[in-house]
Order: structure tokens, then sequence, then C-alpha cells
């Protein structure tokens, strides 16, 4: 085995990483603020000790978060109810990149990339469809999104293989699966969740969900080829064209080490069971509901053990491996700061004690109005919610668990759907998303010019959203 080069897969620049990371302490900022502003409330709790959100009463005289708690929330989020998810969740990003910082390596992603690129370089067009609509139905089905960023170095590099660039690799990857996600079928963790609290049916209307599904696909599809087109008049142009040359320069010098066939049969063989037998425990994981908590720690185990057995197959030698491996893990560390940042605004609105408050004004504000306004409304503030809540898990249970007790003009398949539609596209869109600004890291885009340039697909998919809305309401759904 080569030694091992000193490019790591995320290549994250000082100059992002300070960026980053400052706009998730004023986000935090804003949020110890407005602890201050917005009284502080509480819900009544059941005898069975579950939350009543029918009783609602203020606190008297109660202050915002402390000063010092709020400064320090990045931290005592790891100590919070939280705590143990985000532990795990950081836990898991750094054993994956660490794992596929092993396979890069020893030269697992070039020989599956080189293959898969062979087969696909006349029938691009059908390779980049084929791929957007495997991770919009991992999404959609499986409920899956964080896991997907194990996948984005394995899809960017095939693209920059096959002649596009690392952010059509993101589109395809990580976008297509938030699209998934918000388009959810039988998202375990919107849909199906969502519908057990609120008591509907998740099968009822099914038919509506799979049409939203296929429009959206051809919206990002769409959004694609535009862009690839664009790219392919002015290749200069790409979002990631400093970062997709030093990885086509390090491909060459790759090229020059490569192993002889029969190795690299070996390293592709490896690694094509090593890719199978990991979506398999994720597809498993989360179709058993009895797995489905612990999804993340199988795949922790997974990528520790058998990433470092795939390597030492490969590479046959034990110490380059764990070079590389541990070269991932430090690589993967700054990630761990955003998972914090982003994670200590819902912690400073919790210790604030403002969310009741904020989930009793819907009531006031949808009452006396027409089911299309209350539709928007409800829209509206899920939104505002998910700006501050990232997890699907603990949102559907706040949200859902009001809308079950609240008395508004819509059916419960319609109050589901209102809320997968407001908590699956933020997560590609909203800096709070700890995901899209590892991702966005991993290919080297800052953030304000990834919204920048996706503003034109999410204007459209906000009105693609009313409307289906609109249509739902008008259908009877």
């Amino acid at each position: 085995m080569e030694k091992p080069k000193n490019k790591t897969l995320i290549n994250l620049s000082t100059k992002t990483f300070i960026e980053v990371v400052i706009l998730l302490f004023v986000l935090m900022l804003v949020a110890v603020v407005l602890t201050y502003v917005i009284p502080k409330g509480e819900f009544g709790v059941l005898l069975d000790g579950t939350t009543d959100f029918s009783t609602y009463r203020p606190v008297d005289n109660a202050k915002g978060i402390p000063i010092w708690k709020g400064l320090l929330a990045p931290i005592l989020v790891f100590g919070s109810s939280n705590g143990l998810t985000l532990i795990m969740l950081s836990l898991f990003l750094v054993v994956v990149f660490a794992a596929f910082q092993v396979m890069n390596d020893v030269g697992g992603i070039r020989a599956l990339v080189g293959a898969v690129a062979a087969r696909f370089q006349k029938r691009r067009t059908l390779l980049l469809c084929m791929i957007a609509l495997v991770f919009m139905a991992f999404g959609a089905f499986l409920g899956l999104f964080e896991e997907m960023l194990s996948m984005l170095p394995i899809v960017t590099a095939l693209c920059v293989l096959i002649g596009y660039d690392s952010f059509t690799g993101f589109l395809v990857c990580i976008i297509a699966c938030g699209f998934g996600f918000a388009s959810a079928i039988t998202n375990p963790f919107t849909v199906l969740l969502a519908s057990e609290i609120i008591g509907a049916n998740p099968m009822e209307h099914i038919w509506y969900r799979i049409v939203i599904f296929a429009v959206m696909y051809a919206l990002l599809l769409g959004f694609v080829f535009l862009y690839v087109r664009k790219l392919k008049k002015d290749p200069t142009s790409s979002l990631t064209l400093a970062h997709d040359e030093a990885l086509r320069a390090a491909g060459k010098a790759d090229e020059a080490n490569a192993p002889a066939p029969r190795d690299e049969k070996r390293i592709r063989l490896t690694y094509i069971v090593f890719l199978l037998v990991c979506l398999g425990l994720i597809i498993t994981c989360s179709a058993v509901p009895a797995l489905r908590d612990y999804t993340v720690v199988v795949l922790i185990a997974y990528f520790l053990i058998f990433g470092l057995l795939a390597g030492y197959l490969s590479a046959k030698a034990a110490k380059p491996v764990l070079r590389s491996f541990w070269k991932g893990i430090v690589g993967a560390l700054p990630t761990i700061v955003f998972i914090a940042l982003a994670s200590s605004i819902k912690y400073v609105f919790d210790e604030g004690g403002i969310m009741p408050t904020v989930v009793h004004s819907i009531n006031t504000l949808v009452s006396g109005h027409s089911p299309f306004v209350v539709a928007l409304v409800l829209y509206a503030i899920i939104l505002v919610l998910e700006f501050f809540i990232s997890s699907s898990t603990a949102k559907a249970i706040l949200v859902m668990g009001m809308l079950a007790v609240v008395s508004v003009p819509l059916s419960k398949q319609m109050l589901v759907l209102i809320y997968t539609f407001a908590d699956g596209y933020t997560n590609v869109l909203f800096p709070t998303s700890p995901v899209l600004l590892i991702s966005l890291s991993m290919i080297g885009v800052d953030y304000f010019k990834w919204v920048k340039k996706s503003v034109p697909l999410f204007v459209l998919n906000l009105a693609l959203v009313v409307g289906f809305i609109a249509l739902g309401i008008t259908l009877g759904y």
C-alpha cells in the first residue's frame, strides 16, 4: 500500500469554519435574547406523566436563561436530555469519515468509482436520474438523512470522474435525500410517527403523497440538469472548481501508484461487499421498529470494526490503515463544533422555558380563519420551529402532540402532510442543519453561496407546497 496522502475527505478551510461558527453563534445569541423577550410558560402534566398541551399557564416573574448558561450552551447541551443522541451522532460522523478516509487511501473509492464510471460513461444522464431516485427513496420511505453523509464521498467522486463536479454529486445525494425526506411516503420519523401521535392512518390517501414525490423528483431533476447544462457550456462556472481540481490532481497522482489489476479487483470486491452490507444494515434497522432507535449505534460498530478490516484486507498492512483512520478522525473533528452550536439553540429555548408559549400561540393564530389560511399559518409556525429544532422526532412529539388536542378545520392527514412539508425541505436550507453544513464543507462550498444558488429551487418548491396544500384541502385530503 502506498503511503496515505495528506489530503482528507473533509477539507474544511479555516475561513469557512470561522464563517459557519460565527453564523451559528450569532443565532444562538438571538435565541438567548428571545428567552428574555418571549414570556415563559408551561404545559400541564397528565397522570401518566405525558404533557397535556390543552392546559397552558404563563410563569410569572420568570427571567430568561442565565447569560452564562446561554454562552456555555454548546457544551451543556451534551449533558441535556438530547445529549446522548448528540454524542452518538458526533461519534457516528467521526467513525464514518475515518472509515472512508481509509477507503480513499487504500484505493477503494478509486476502484469502485472507476468501475461505475466506465459502465455509465455514455449514459451519464441516466446515471444521475438513478442516483437521485435512489437517494430520494431512502428519504421518502426509510427516513434516512444523516446516514447518507457516508455515501457523499463516493457519489461526488463518481460525478467528478464522469465529467460533472462535486456539487452535482451533492445535489443528487444529500439534496435528493432531503427532498425525499420532505416528500415522505412511509418515512418513520415524519409520516408514521406524526400519524401515530395524532391518530391518523398513514396509509389513507397514500396516493397523494406518491404524486407529490413524483412532482418533487421532477423539480429536483430540472434543477440538476439546468446546472449540468450550464456546467457543460462553461466548466469554470462550477461551484466546486478548486475542490474538484484538487481531486483530479490527486487522482492522477494515485494512478501512478495504482495497484495491479488483480489487486484492484480484490479491493473493489472488498468494498462492494462492505457497502452492500452497510446499506443492508441501514435498511433493516430503519424497517424494523425494534431496531430503529439503534441504527446509529449499529453503524458506529460496523464502520469501526469492518471499516478497519476492509482497509486491512485491501492494503494487507495494519499500520498505514490505522494512520489513515486517525487522519480521518482528526479531519472530522470540526464537524462536532457545528453539531454542538446548531443543537444549542434548542437547548437555549428549552432552558428559557419559552417553547410552551410559542406553541400555545398557535391556538390564537388559527382561530376563526378558513382551512387554507389555517394550513398556511400552521406551515409557517412549523417552519419557525424547524429553524430552532432540527430533530424530526423531537419536533413531531411537540407539534403533533399539540395539534392532537387543538381544534382546526383540517383533516388529520392534512396536518401530517403540512408537518412533513415544513420539516423536510428546511433540512437542506436552514443553517441550523448540521448535515447540510457538514456536507457543504465536504465539497468546499460556502453556505451563503449555496443559499444564493438554491433560491430558484426553493421558491418553486414553496409554490408547489402551497399548491399541494390548497389542492389537498379542495379534494378533501
